[in-house]
């Protein structure tokens, strides 16, 4: 047991978990960087679009600061908003300084794109449409590099251990080795991502379901504003329902949205037109799809006349478009897909929960950054920005005084029975979230599908001792927190849509915070 003594465990390996557990490994000694999968595996390494922040002096944080809070529909907390904007050049510029390269222009400086819901061209790229792939990457090669990180990839969180002082460890399966393994901790850091995968379709890896917000949640961490999900506006349409993201900076390079009838849709809708908010142009998607006999939009870059340009900047969305039969030039399919958990475990502007020496950053916290809807390219600005403040904070704190664990070793992982259940499960949530909890939502179905997840739970009672047995009432718990939320916020704002209340009232001016305690 001693071997799992560390002074912080990070669980998560996307851009926020390994930022934190990098910047951890220079103020402590010993880091365990827990990942149920390989290190490439995250929304981070996945995302296209690029990162926000102002590096120009035509720009200004404020500027950045007032286009978070018009995406976030009232509900932003605007000293998140103040902490994301004002730090994001700094932590850039750290980034930078460790030698990550960023595309440049002919005259050396970032290339910058803009993208939804912004009005000034400050995304920054790395290889075009990879940055994600790209940030990710570079991070991982120093991860991998610091002799203080000890690395755990294919172990699957399923428990905090806590007791009245806080949180001092983590439960894990080890499904490499077959067997579970306790990794104890002065400060607990989830960083594992959020919950779009629960839907189908999504631009999610699968993996992506949310599990360390059911994690946090059991062990009564306040969890907030889960209703909001944001869908992407473009996904690459295929009939089998598996989503490519087709980049927000598509339509931030000149790309139009086109209706069955050859409309430009969003034309009138907003000032903005294919660069307005997500949740409007979504919106907009699926209501053109309702009423028409095709399945998609028209993504149009036809009229766009520099094709090699536009080959250079999306050279992986080219390859895919290419893949299934388009001409990424010419024009794609596209539709809404799950993307982006908007609420999540309710923290301060450090990372820290409601329980004592845990932490949670990146898209499994909620800092009221988001608001109602996430700004395109926040997301990977803010795993920086409050990593770094998640690493501030337990370098100023005690942290728990670590013992052995008191939890016996009993996990097992079931036969394939179990596991084939699980994978049945998943099939019935995700097609029940995506046509009763979409992008438009109404009380019936609400309640219907609340009844069917209440009903899902009830057939098959929990087993603490069993692996697949948890991690489908991980989902259920997530599912459940999603439906509740949509139903007590009988308002229509941003990520949120009721067709049954489709303005937005100040009375739900106001996050929806439950805990297992209230619930």
């Amino acid at each position: 047991m001693e071997d799992n003594h560390f002074d912080c465990v990070v669980v998560g390996s996307g851009l926020a978990g390994l930022y934190t557990a990098y910047l951890a490994s220079k103020h402590f000694r010993r880091i365990a960087l827990v990942t149920k999968q390989d290190l490439d595996v995250s929304n981070s390494y996945h995302a296209q679009g690029g990162i926000a922040a102002v590096t120009e002096s035509s720009d200004s944080s404020d500027l950045h600061f007032l286009d978070t809070i018009e995406a976030g529909r009232g509900l932003c907390e605007e000293e998140s908003v103040r902490v994301l904007t004002r730090e994001a050049p700094k932590r850039i510029r750290d980034i930078v300084s460790l030698g990550m390269k960023f595309d440049l222009d002919d005259d050396g400086h970032f290339s910058l794109g803009i993208e939804g819901g912004h009005h000034h061209k400050r995304i920054l790229h790395a290889g075009g449409d990879s940055t994600g792939r790209g940030v990710t990457r570079f991070m991982i090669s120093k991860v991998s590099s610091s002799s203080r990180i000890t690395i755990c990839t294919m172990c699957q969180a399923l428990k905090l251990l806590c007791d009245e002082d806080g949180c001092y460890g983590v439960v894990a399966w080890n499904w490499s080795k077959n067997r579970e393994e306790h990794f104890l901790g002065k400060h607990i850091i989830m960083a594992s991502g959020g919950s779009a995968a629960i839907y189908h379709p999504t631009t999610n890896p699968r993996e992506t379901v949310g599990d360390g917000i059911s994690i946090c949640y059991r062990a009564g961490c306040k969890i907030r504003d889960m209703e909001f999900v944001q869908f992407h506006p473009t996904s690459l349409y295929t009939p089998d329902g598996e989503a490519f993201l087709i980049s927000e900076a598509v339509r931030g390079e000149g790309a139009y949205l086109f209706n069955d009838k050859g409309e430009r849709f969003m034309l009138g809708r907003h000032e903005l037109a294919e660069l307005a908010p997500r949740d409007i142009v979504a919106r907009e998607i699926f209501m053109q799809i309702k009423s028409s006999d095709q399945p998609y939009v028209k993504l149009s870059l036809a009229h766009l006349k520099d094709k090699a340009a536009l080959l250079d900047r999306f050279p992986t969305i080219a390859r895919h478009c290419a893949a299934k039969g388009y001409n990424f030039t010419d024009w794609i399919p596209v539709a809404p897909a799950a993307h982006y958990t908007v609420g999540g475990v309710s923290t301060n502007l450090y990372g820290q929960t409601s329980i004592a020496n845990l932490y949670a950053v990146g898209e499994l916290a909620s800092t009221g950054l988001m608001g109602a809807n996430r700004l395109a390219s926040n997301s990977l600005i803010e795993c920086l920005v409050f990593g770094h403040r998640v690493v501030q904070r337990a370098c100023s704190s005690m942290g728990h005084c670590l013992m052995d664990s008191r939890e016996p070793y009993r996990l097992s992982c079931s036969d394939k029975s179990t596991e084939d259940l699980y994978l049945q499960i998943r099939k019935e949530v995700a097609s029940l979230m995506i046509s009763h909890v979409g992008i438009v939502r109404n009380h019936i179905e609400l309640h219907e599908a609340l009844t069917s997840l209440e009903s899902l739970a009830k057939s098959h009672p929990l087993r603490d001792d069993d692996v697949y047995s948890i991690l489908t009432h991980q989902l259920l718990d997530v599912s459940r927190l999603i439906v509740k939320g949509a139903i007590d916020r009988c308002e229509s704002r941003g990520g949120h849509y009721r067709e049954d209340y489709p303005t937005t009232s100040d009375a739900f001016r106001r996050h929806i915070e439950r805990d297992i305690f209230s619930s």
